[in-house]
C-alpha cells in the first residue's frame, strides 16, 4: 500500500526547542509500516534537514507535491494562533495548517482516499464534518477514545519490551527521587495536586516549558533538554508522576511518557483520576495525592536495587503489552484499508 504520511514533527532527534513528542515513536510506527511492506511518503515539509540538519533522504521520502498514494495518514494539526494562522512567510510562520488543508482537499474531498487522521492531541472538536466522512477514521491515543473514534496508542517496538532486562535496570544508581520530563501546557492542576507538594520533600528534577512556575517557588524548573538527555534524565531517577490534561484523563490517554520511564527504569507513578491506570501500571504505583506519592516513593527507596524492585520493573514492561507496535500495526493496517478494527485488549480482558 502507498501510504502518505502528514506530520509535523521530526523522525530524528530534532531540536530542543519544540513540544514534539512524536520522536519517540513515530520512526517505530513508520518502520513497522515499512517492514510490513507498505510505501511510505511524507507529506509535511522536512523539518529534520531543514531545522536539524540531519539528512534521512537516503532512509525515508517527501514529496511536496500531491503524489498517487492509496490511503492518508495525518498526524492531526490544529489553528495555533500566531504560528500557523498567519500569512505564509512572515515571521514565525509555520505551514503545517495550510499544506494539511491542501491535502484535504486533495485526497479526502476531491478523490475519496481512504484516511485515518490519528488526533494525538485529541483537538478535533466533537462536531467536526471529517467524522462524518465515511472513507474517514479518526483515531485517538487513548483507551477509551470518543464516540465514532478507534483506538490506535503510541507505539512502542516489540524488541524494546522483549530486550528489556528488569534486574540490569533496578541496579542503576539513582541521584533523584522524582523528575518529571515534559511541558506546561494544561498540567497546572495536576502538577499542583500530585507533583509540587512531593517535590518539595524529595530530591527531584523538572525539565520541560513551563512558562509560569511562580506558584511553585520550591521546585526546580530546568528548561527543555534535547531529545537525546530524556532517557539519562529517567536513569538518573526512581520514579516520575503520569501528568496529563483532564481531557486526557477522562479518556485514558497516556503519552510517550510512561514507556519511556518505564524502558529507563523509572517507575511510572499513575494519579488514580487517569481512567484506566491499572491498565498501564501495577496497582501499588497507583497514587491519590502527593502525600501518596511520598509515601510510595519511600517505599520504593527501600527496595531499590533488590529482586522486589527489578520484579516490579518486570510487571510494569508487562502492563505496556498494549502499546506494542504489533498492535498498532493491526489497528492502523485495518483503519487504512476500512476492514474491522480490532478490539484493544484491557486489564480487565488479559487472564
Amino acid at each position: 500500500m502507498r501510504i502518505g504520511y502528514s506530520h509535523w514533527g521530526f523522525l530524528g532527534p530534532g531540536i530542543t526547542d519544540t513540544p514534539d513528542g512524536g520522536r519517540s515513536h513515530r520512526r517505530t510506527l513508520v518502520d513497522g509500516l515499512v517492514a510490513a511492506g507498505h510505501e511510505v511518503t511524507f507529506l509535511q515539509a522536512n523539518r529534520d534537514l531543514a531545522e536539524a540538519g540531519t539528512d534521512l533522504t537516503a532512509t525515508y521520502r517527501w514529496d511536496g507535491g500531491l503524489p498517487e498514494i492509496d490511503a492518508l495518514f495525518l498526524e492531526w494539526r490544529w489553528p495555533i494562533p500566531g504560528r500557523n494562522t498567519t500569512t505564509c512567510g512572515t515571521g514565525g510562520h509555520t505551514c503545517d495548517l495550510h499544506r494539511q488543508q491542501e491535502l484535504l482537499d486533495h485526497y479526502i474531498h476531491r478523490h475519496a482516499v481512504r484516511t485515518v487522521l490519528w488526533d494525538k492531541d485529541q483537538q478535533l472538536p466533537a462536531d467536526h464534518p471529517l467524522r462524518a466522512v465515511g472513507h474517514v477514521q479518526v483515531c485517538e491515543p487513548a483507551l477509551h477514545p470518543s464516540p465514532g473514534a478507534a483506538s490506535l496508542l503510541f507505539p512502542v517496538s516489540d524488541d524494546a519490551l522483549d530486550q528489556a532486562y528488569p534486574a540490569a535496570l533496578a541496579a542503576r544508581r539513582r541521584l533523584l527521587s522524582l523528575v518529571y520530563i515534559g511541558n506546561q501546557y494544561d498540567r497546572d492542576a495536576a502538577f499542583g495536586e500530585y507533583f509540587a507538594p512531593a517535590a518539595a520533600r524529595l530530591p527531584h528534577r523538572v525539565a520541560g516549558k513551563w512558562n509560569d512556575t511562580n506558584r511553585w517557588p520550591q521546585v526546580n524548573f530546568t528548561g527543555r533538554i534535547p531529545f537525546d538527555e530524556v532517557t539519562p534524565l529517567y536513569r538518573s531517577a526512581l520514579a516520575t508522576v503520569l501528568l496529563a490534561p483532564d481531557r486526557y484523563a477522562r479518556s485514558g490517554q497516556f503519552t510517550q511518557r510512561l514507556f519511556e520511564a518505564v524502558l529507563a527504569s523509572c517507575l511510572p507513578l499513575a494519579p488514580h483520576t487517569l481512567r484506566g491506570a491499572e491498565t498501564v501500571v501495577p496497582r501499588e504505583l497507583i497514587v491519590s495525592g502527593a502525600d501518596d506519592v511520598v509515601a510510595t516513593i519511600a517505599v520504593l527507596t527501600e527496595i531499590a536495587g533488590s529482586r522486589a524492585h527489578a520484579d516490579l520493573i518486570a510487571r510494569c514492561i508487562d502492563h505496556l503489552d498494549p502499546f506494542r507496535l504489533t498492535r498498532q500495526l493491526r489497528t492502523l493496517t485495518a483503519a487504512l484499508t476500512g476492514t474491522a478494527i480490532p478490539p484493544l485488549l484491557l486489564e480487565g480482558d488479559r487472564a
